[in-house]
């Protein structure tokens, strides 16, 4: 691919994933207000999470926190990054871009809770799943894109012709149920600018 704005070749199409690293560790301070080391969870064997880590640390200064990275590229990996966390000093997780950590969703917010830390993903099925929070790019508004392109492309344009669509729709889940098994209290800010809130 050329660039996103010319694919070129028979390439197009709709993304939905962004860094928005300063934007979470934002949230997840807002969420826990004497937060001041977050672990991050990242799988260093993909330069998509590996570039995701980069922005966070480099904005993990702005809102006053440190980072602790847990390389983790296999659910084995998960379970032992989160025995480091039984002995160390984190107030949060955030929990990088990567298919492993969207398949173990579920066990990854359990184990949040059992640890009783409260995590912040970019894919809303993880908020749904158990997790305290996410933030990131609408997936219904970028299969509406890409819909819209297969309407374009039927009628006769050229894929190689149309830019990749990306994210301008960014939605943050709060889930309350989460909150309150932590014992957080969610501020009439974070709660108004929420597009969805788990009961």
């Amino acid at each position: 691919m050329a660039s996103l704005s010319r694919p070129g070749a028979n390439i197009t199409g709709a993304t939905f994933y962004t860094v928005l690293g300063g934007k979470r560790l934002e949230l997840l301070r807002e969420l826990v207000p004497k937060a001041s080391t977050i672990a991050v969870f990242a799988n260093t064997k993909n330069p998509v999470s590996v570039t995701e880590l980069k922005d966070v640390e480099s904005a993990a200064p702005k809102p006053g926190l440190r980072v602790r990275v847990l390389a983790a590229s296999n659910l084995n990996e998960i379970g032992a990054a989160f025995q480091t966390l039984a002995s160390a000093r984190v107030d949060g997780i955030y929990l990088s871009a990567d298919p492993i950590y969207y398949s173990y969703r579920t066990e990854i917010a359990a184990l949040a809770a059992r640890h009783g830390l409260p995590a912040i993903s970019g894919d809303r099925d993880f908020a749904q799943a158990g997790g305290l929070s996410s933030y990131g790019a609408s997936r219904s508004d970028a299969y509406r894109q890409a819909g819209l392109y297969v309407g374009r492309i039927l009628k006769g344009e050229k894929p190689s012709d149309l830019p990749v669509v990306q994210p301008t729709r960014f939605e943050l889940l709060i889930n309350l149920k989460t909150a309150r098994g932590l014992g957080l209290v969610v501020g009439p800010t974070v709660l108004a600018s929420a597009d969805d809130i788990i009961e």
